[in-house]
C-alpha cells in the first residue's frame, strides 16, 4: 500500500532539516530565517514547469508563499514560539505545501541527561482553504502528527527489491508512551477552495521533531529511524 503523504514525507524532512541547520549557522531564528527564505507574498511562477498540482488548475491552486507564511506565524503563536519557555522544554518548527493545503508544525520536547526524550505537546496550524467539518480536519491534524511521528520512528524495509511492509500488520506506528501528550491544532479561516486534510499533517512532523531534538541537546539526526535514547552532543 501507499505511505502517508508519499513522496512529501522525504522532501521536508530534507528542506526543514537543513533549514534549521542554515538558521542556527547564521546565528538566526529559526522561525524568522524560515520566513526569509519564503519571501514575500506572491504566487510562484511555474511556467515551463512540468508539475501536475495534484491534477488541479494551478489558477485555482496557486503554490501562495503567503499562505505558506501565515501558517508558520499562526502557529508560532499559538506555541508562544517569542516568550520565555519552561525549563527543559525546546521548541522545533517544520512546514511543508501538500495535497494544496499549507501546513506549519511545532514540536515540543523534554530530553534527560540519557537521551530519552518526550513529546510534551504539539501545535499545528493548517490552511486547507475552505473547511465544511472542521472536527474532520482536526481529527486528521491529530492523526497526521501521530502518523508522522511514526514516520520519524520507523522504517520501511526492502528483500530483493520488494518492500517487506505492505500494511499495518508489518509496519509498527507509534505507541502511546511515544505520542505527544497534547497536540493543539489550529484551523486558519480561508475562503480558498478546499483542499486535503488526510496527509499533509504528516510531512513537517519528523522536521520538527528532530530540530526540537536539536535544540534540546542532541547530535544532529539527518538519517531516520530516530532512536528512543539519541545521543547529547558533548557539552563545549
Amino acid at each position: 500500500g501507499w505511505l502517508r503523504s508519499v513522496a512529501n514525507v522525504y522532501h521536508a524532512f530534507a528542506v526543514q532539516s537543513f533549514a534549521h541547520e542554515l538558521a542556527l549557522a547564521a546565528g538566526r531564528d529559526p522561525k524568522d530565517f524560515l520566513l526569509d527564505l519564503i519571501g514575500k507574498p506572491r504566487h510562484l511562477d511555474l511556467t515551463g514547469v512540468n508539475y501536475d498540482n495534484y491534477g488541479d488548475p494551478i489558477e485555482t491552486y496557486p503554490i501562495d508563499t503567503g499562505r505558506l507564511s501565515n501558517v508558520i506565524r499562526s502557529v508560532a503563536e499559538r506555541a508562544d514560539w517569542s516568550g520565555k519557555r519552561k525549563a527543559g522544554r525546546h521548541l522545533g518548527i517544520a512546514a511543508h505545501r501538500s495535497f494544496l493545503s499549507y501546513v506549519a508544525t511545532i514540536v515540543e520536547v523534554t530530553l534527560d541527561e540519557a537521551g530519552n526524550w518526550q513529546i510534551p505537546q504539539v501545535h499545528v496550524a493548517i490552511d486547507a482553504g475552505t473547511v465544511v467539518n472542521a472536527e474532520h480536519v482536526r481529527a486528521q491534524c491529530e492523526g497526521g502528527s501521530i502518523y508522522g511521528l511514526s514516520c520519524a520512528l520507523g522504517e520501511l524495509t526492502a528483500v530483493d527489491g520488494a518492500i517487506e511492509q505492505g500494511n499495518f500488520d508489518r509496519y509498527r506506528v507509534a505507541r502511546m508512551r511515544q505520542a505527544p501528550r497534547a497536540i493543539d491544532v489550529h484551523i486558519v479561516a480561508s475562503e480558498a477552495a478546499p483542499a486535503g486534510v488526510g496527509e499533509p499533517p504528516t510531512p513537517p512532523f519528523a522536521p520538527a521533531f528532530v530540530n526540537a531534538l536539536y535544540e534540546a541537546g542532541a547530535e544532529r539526526i539527518r538519517d531516520l529511524p530516530v532512536p528512543l535514547q539519541v545521543k547529547r552532543r558533548q557539552r563545549a
